[in-house]
């Protein structure tokens, strides 16, 4: 194998990683309109393209002049430019989580309140602390 097949396999590692920061925004969008329809999809693509990433990955690291290539500067220089999408795709990755979080936490809430609302004499907690309606009668009647 020579530079250029390493050039190629680090040229694919960029676009799989633009490719991922792309989707990474669009799920944003999506969490933020909660549209389940386009976030199934959408994982199944970043699914699909992380598989990709990581046998790039494997690729490259199996080059058998991979030590001498490391040296090269447009190696380097390719290499930077993949950590910093890389960089990217994480920061993003980590606000998405948060906004997620956030959401999960709203809809707990909203849950929690139409709980209290349903049986406000029959609220309870189990013994995780989560709320729960006492749904057995006011009374036996044998």
């Amino acid at each position: 194998m020579n530079t250029d097949t390493a050039s190629t396999l680090l040229d694919q590692q960029q676009q799989h990683l633009d490719a991922l920061l792309l989707l990474l925004r669009q799920e944003l969008a999506a969490l933020s309109e909660r549209d389940i329809a386009s976030l199934e999809q959408l994982t199944k693509e970043k699914t699909q393209l992380l598989i990709s990433v990581e046998q790039t990955d494997k690729a490259v690291g199996q080059l058998p002049n991979l030590a001498e290539i490391k040296k090269l500067s447009w190696f380097i220089d390719a290499v930077a430019k993949i950590d910093t999408v890389l960089a990217e795709c994480k920061q993003q990755n980590a606000v998405n989580q948060q906004v997620l979080d956030q959401s999960q936490l709203t809809l707990e809430r909203f849950k929690n309140t139409l709980l209290s609302q349903q049986g406000k004499s029959g609220l309870t907690y189990t013994n995780k602390g989560k709320p729960s309606v006492d749904s057995i009668g006011k009374g036996i009647k044998a």
